[in-house]
């Protein structure tokens, strides 16, 4: 059965981190956007296997939003 989550990518000085808001704990890194990209798949992949039916249940009720958000600063 297929799931959608969230994933957030951040880049900093070391490459990439991203993680998953839905998923405590589902959290990896990588040199590239690419790399990062398939490791957290397979990170989120891993991580549905371990949960019960009802937990993947109350997964599927769950929405994240994200927006950027312009402000000015004085």
């Amino acid at each position: 059965m297929p799931y959608k989550v969230s994933i957030i990518i951040e880049k900093d000085e070391d490459g990439y981190y991203a993680y998953c808001p839905e998923l405590p704990g589902c959290q990896t890194q990588g040199d590239s956007l690419e790399e990062v990209r398939e490791n957290i798949q397979e990170a989120v992949e891993l991580y549905l296997e371990t949960l019960s039916k009802s937990e993947k249940q109350a997964l599927q009720n769950k929405e994240i939003f994200t927006m950027t958000l312009e402000v000015k600063v004085a």
